[in-house]
């Protein structure tokens, strides 16, 4: 079993960076893909990005591909999210997730079998 602990979320205005930090407990973790989702209010959680076991293969969204990179560090047991060019409609609460048999290419916003509790990230216009 995963557990996740996200931080790193905040408010930022329009065009800034922030990175988003998805510390794992457990030794399956660098055997798993990890993601990142997110959710704003009154919406349905989106997919945003995920990353193979190994951090060879990525995954995007559309709407963040060119904007966001996903990366992860094995020895730290934890996975990133740089988020650049923010957005307003980039606000939502963001989650990471780990799934032991899905690629991430075929991510989708169902995908994941552990969660984080989530990070808020609110971008002003």
């Amino acid at each position: 079993q995963v557990q996740l602990v996200e931080s790193g979320g905040g408010l930022v205005q329009a065009g800034g960076s922030l990175r988003l930090s998805c510390a794992a407990s457990g030794r399956a973790f660098i055997s798993y893909a990890m993601g990142w989702f997110r959710q704003a209010p009154g919406k349905e959680r989106e997919f945003v990005a995920a990353i193979s076991w190994s951090g060879g293969n990525t995954y995007y969204a559309d709407s963040v591909k060119g904007r966001f990179t996903i990366s992860r560090d094995n020895a730290k047991n934890t996975v990133y999210l740089q988020m650049n060019s923010l957005k307003p409609e980039d606000t939502a609460v963001y989650s990471c997730a780990a799934d032991p048999t899905t690629p991430p290419w075929r991510w989708n916003s169902r995908s994941g079998d552990y969660w984080g509790q989530g990070t808020q990230v609110t971008v002003s216009s």
